[in-house]
């Protein structure tokens, strides 16, 4: 049985074009892995909270070391640590917020980037990045913005998807496709989801 972690990040509703063309891949992706367990992960309603000095010091100390303080302190980190351990499938919804990410998810990245979980310090070859340690996982990123940033002189700026895929990669995480309702300003938020839509294609 698939198991596929959603990841949501916009802080909107039904308004959000991240969150009606994200569920849009999930559905895609339940045809097509009918028995799937789906975890949810939404980002306005769960507290992921921002690193401060206490997560970053608990993280660094031997698990027999801690305080119960300390276990308290990175339980949410090792509760999104295990949903993602045994995820299969993932779908992460980013929609671009002044050029970049929701700090949301932001967090909730800080939460699950921790040395020997999820990557090491080793460097292979003449890489200078750490080595991921998640195998046998792939996703699929659900983006909307205003402007057209997949092609043209907007696709420099494109920090969001970009970013993303660069983290998700570096911690051994395939990425499958980046499926886009943009240009919302230009061609209107209707036709902008349904070229997203119409892109979605589930490997």
């Amino acid at each position: 049985m698939k198991q596929i972690l959603h990841i949501i990040s916009s802080p909107k509703n039904e308004a959000s074009m991240s969150r009606v063309l994200g569920k849009k891949v999930i559905q895609s992706l339940m045809e097509k892995h009918p028995q799937a367990n789906i975890t949810e992960y939404d980002l306005s309603k769960i507290h992921m909270p921002h690193l401060t000095e206490s997560h970053i010091n608990a993280f660094f100390t031997p698990a027999e070391d801690r305080t119960q303080a300390e276990n308290a302190e990175i339980s949410t980190s090792d509760k999104a640590l295990s949903d993602l351990m045994i995820a299969d499938i993932l779908v992460v919804e980013v929609p671009m917020y002044n050029w970049n990410i929701p700090s949301t998810l932001k967090a909730y990245f800080d939460q699950i980037a921790r040395v020997g979980f999820t990557f090491k310090y080793e460097y292979k070859g003449d890489s200078l990045l750490p080595t991921g340690l998640l195998k046998n996982k792939k996703a699929y990123i659900v983006t909307s913005s205003g402007g057209v940033y997949s092609e043209g002189k907007l696709k420099e700026y494109d920090f969001t998807t970009s970013y993303v895929k660069f983290f998700l990669e570096l911690i051994g995480i395939e990425v499958i496709n980046i499926f886009r309702a943009e240009g919302q300003a230009i061609y209107g938020r209707d036709e902008s989801l349904r070229k997203g839509i119409e892109s979605i294609v589930i490997e």
